[in-house]
């Protein structure tokens, strides 16, 4: 089952019209795709004044950052599977009025206990619009006229990251710095009540593939969270004294190595969670592993320089979110050149920015190091922080391009949502990680300049472990 059969000549008029169609539909999934990817990048700058009005601990932070992805990531192959079966408009519809509810929930949040149970339930919410989305341009457009929708899904989360720390700075300088971090929620819902209205006039309503593929594996999508649950843990909750507290990771481990054997197990009777055929083509399976772990340092990035320049330095949310500008503006820009060169130039421009990445990560790291006293950090980490997003852009977008190029339209939408999860999973995995190594060592040292060293080095690791998959990749596909 590949790409739809060319359809005959149309009149003029008629073929302006469905392109114009076409276009509609595809805005309105660009709006909560920017939604949604948003809500990563803007909360970070937050992070502070949530601390000061909710009194959060440092576990209580990484809850709100990694549990928005880790259920945003586990919900998307269901959401996939959803859209696939149920037709796409009615999934987007439903998920944008939940993401707006629970976006309410969370700006009036009393409590950190409120505040991250309503991120759990707006990443659940998250979960189900995303794959609708990159279901619907594999729905709508032949595999000739991909590249460009594709590229501006990618401009749209490059816009979106981009924007995001600066307009949450900006929020909460105008709000006030006890309140303001509420209105970095709330300002979802224009845009939810647009995205939701206008989906429902504009998606197409067909579903795809057959009744069985209705079904949720239930059983497989515990396991999956349950065994990252278990992973995370440890790292997250560093409050939890002595060596019993890893003992929820071998835990972890073998609970997620259940997943993998339930999911060889269930494909032979139904459809998986993770479709096994998928992960059978070689440019899906190598993007799944690259999304995954890039993205475990990639949105640890802005987590870290909101943590540094906020709680080290003193900077203001609107101060560090302009710092992130260099870095979210080279991504925003790239992105954009990538999704147009990817289809030239194949994995090897995903190494490219991979490579340019982990050396510019390093660099800022050298540059902190040399500030004159009284200099501000900002300015002597832009020109490098503007190299990583170069970078960064080179990656996201071409590497999503390339995972989902050879996926048959029927499991479009399954396909990309395996491919988000990875990115999600990783992206929750990274924030614990990360977040547990500026913390302690933040704890260990008094100083916040070691801790964001020991933070930054290590993600300029993970993007090169990420650049071996690549290369890895490049050479098969050369033999």
């Amino acid at each position: 089952m590949g790409d739809r059969p060319s359809p005959r000549p149309a009149p003029p008029g008629r073929d302006l019209a469905e392109r114009q169609r076409r276009g509609a539909a595809l805005g309105v999934g660009l709006v909560a795709v920017f939604m949604t990817v948003l809500d990563v990048s803007i909360v970070n700058v937050a992070i502070p004044s949530m601390d000061r009005a909710l009194e959060v601990a440092p576990s209580d932070v990484q809850w709100v950052l990694a549990g928005y992805t880790l259920t945003f990531g586990l919900m998307l192959v269901p959401g996939g599977r959803f859209g696939d079966g149920h037709g796409r408009r009615t999934v987007f519809v439903v998920g944008v009025a939940l993401f707006t509810a629970t976006s309410v929930a969370a700006g009036l949040s009393p409590t950190a206990p409120w505040l991250i149970a309503s991120r759990l339930l707006q990443g659940a919410a998250a979960g189900l619009i995303n794959p609708q989305v990159t279901g619907l341009i594999q729905e709508l457009f032949p595999s000739s006229e991909r590249s460009r929708p594709f590229g501006l899904l990618g401009a749209a989360v490059s816009i979106s990251t981009a924007v995001g720390p600066l307009l949450g700075g900006l929020l909460i300088h105008i709000g006030g710095t006890e309140h303001g971090w509420r209105w970095v929620f709330f300002v979802n819902v224009p845009l939810g009540m647009f995205a939701a209205v206008l989906g429902w006039r504009l998606l197409p309503h067909r579903a795809q593939g057959t009744p069985d593929r209705h079904r949720c594996d239930l059983v497989g999508l515990l396991l999956l969270g349950g065994g990252v649950l278990l992973v995370l843990l440890p790292l997250v909750q560093q409050h939890w004294q002595g060596p019993a507290r890893w003992l929820t990771l071998p835990a972890g481990l073998l609970t997620l190595a259940a997943f993998a054997g339930w999911e060889r197990w269930y494909a032979r009777r139904r459809e998986p969670l993770f479709d096994p055929r998928l992960l059978g083509i070689r440019s899906y399976r190598f993007g799944v592993l690259i999304a995954l772990l890039y993205f475990g340092g990639f949105t640890s990035i802005f987590f870290v320089l909101t943590v540094y320049l906020q709680n080290g330095l003193g900077h203001s949310a609107l101060a560090a979110g302009l710092a992130s500008t260099p870095f979210t503006a080279g991504f925003a820009i790239a992105s954009v050149l990538g999704g147009r060169i990817v289809g030239r130039v194949g994995r090897p421009l995903v190494a490219l920015g991979l490579a340019t990445v982990a050396v510019s990560l390093v660099v800022v790291v050298l540059v902190v190091n040399r500030v004159p006293p009284g200099a501000t950090v900002s300015w002597w980490t832009a020109t490098p922080l503007l190299v990583a997003g170069l970078g960064s852009g080179l990656v996201v977008t071409p590497n999503q391009a390339l995972t989902l190029a050879q996926v048959p339209v029927s499991r479009a939408g399954s396909g990309a949502g395996m491919l988000q999860t990875g990115q999600r999973i990783g992206s929750a995995a990274g924030i614990a990680t990360v977040g547990s190594v500026i913390f302690a060592a933040q704890g260990a040292t008094g100083d916040w300049s070691v801790a964001f060293h020991h933070a930054m080095l290590l993600i300029s690791g993970i993007s090169m472990l990420a650049l071996c998959l690549a290369l890895t990749d490049i050479v098969r596909d050369r033999r």
